[in-house]
């Protein structure tokens, strides 16, 4: 089966998107994170930026992948440049567009770059979306490199701490509702084994988000505000009700600005690797 980046470069616009502030509060909710800055409306959680920016991001997607392919889709990476905190009431326009196809032995991987800008035309949230559709090896490559958030082996050195969080057997139901992805490997088990997977598994955002509550909370003084970026790659599929595990590591930085390494694990499988984020000091 062959993928081709249909129209390289042709962005696709969505239509105006306010980070709603009473749903910014249920993604809190259904990613299990108390942080009184969303629950006071002050800010919204940083991965609940997908929310107001994924319908052309989906366009994009259903442009790249064949159609017959589209059930073995799962996410494979996610990178968020945070130009400005995620406030809610502020409305966002969201362009997205096809930016590279990478061929590998068990499937395919396509990314997709989207730019969500406010009223005032000012970047809010830049996003690397990459897509694996699994069994999906023929095409061509296309596109440049995306940005490197490659985990730095010489940050084990310096620990910064680790939180766990329990994953609840509802998750991905509540996470549907506050998000609206829908898909049916995170909700229908008959679908989920139909397609090949031992069943439902947890959105990969939902997992994202959880563990984004150990990066504010542990390197950013709790304070949401001072993300500006937020990227991991989705190594193993997530089961519900487990416990996941994430430890940080300090990774330097620049004037301004820490970096900080993480991965999260269920037991002993890595689930999240390359996790990378940007901390203003």
């Amino acid at each position: 089966m062959a993928l081709t980046l249909t129209k390289p470069g042709t962005a696709h616009q969505g239509s105006p998107q306010t980070i709603d502030p009473g749903r910014a509060r249920a993604y809190a909710a259904a990613t299990n994170d108390d942080n009184p800055a969303y629950r006071s409306g002050r800010w919204a959680p940083p991965v609940f930026g997908v929310v107001p920016s994924w319908e052309p991001i989906r366009r994009v997607a259903a442009e790249m992948v064949p159609p017959q392919a589209r059930s073995m889709i799962v996410h494979g990476e996610q990178d968020m440049h945070f130009h400005q905190p995620l406030v809610p009431g502020t409305t966002l326009v969201t362009r997205a567009v096809p930016h590279s196809v990478r061929v590998g032995p068990s499937g395919t991987r396509c990314t997709i770059r989207s730019d969500s800008r406010d009223a005032s035309d000012r970047a809010v949230l830049e996003q690397y979306v990459t897509i694996f559709v699994r069994g999906l090896t023929g095409g061509r490559e296309a596109g440049p490199g995306k940005p490197d958030h490659s985990f730095p082996e010489s940050a084990r050195s310096a620990p910064i701490g680790s939180m766990t969080m329990h994953i609840d057997a509802d998750q991905p139901f509540r996470y549907r509702e506050a998000s609206g992805d829908d898909s049916p490997i995170h909700l229908d088990p008959a679908f989920a084994r139909r397609v090949g997977l031992p069943g439902i598994i947890v959105h990969g955002l939902c997992t994202m988000a959880m563990v984004s509550q150990a990066v504010v909370n542990l390197a950013a003084g709790g304070d949401p505000g001072r993300l500006r970026r937020l990227a991991a790659r989705f190594a193993k599929m997530v089961a519900p009700d487990n416990d996941l595990s994430a430890t940080l590591y300090d990774a330097g930085g620049r004037e301004g600005c820490r970096h900080v390494a993480f991965e999260a694990l269920i037991g002993q499988d890595k689930v999240i690797t390359n996790g990378w984020a940007e901390v203003a000091r």
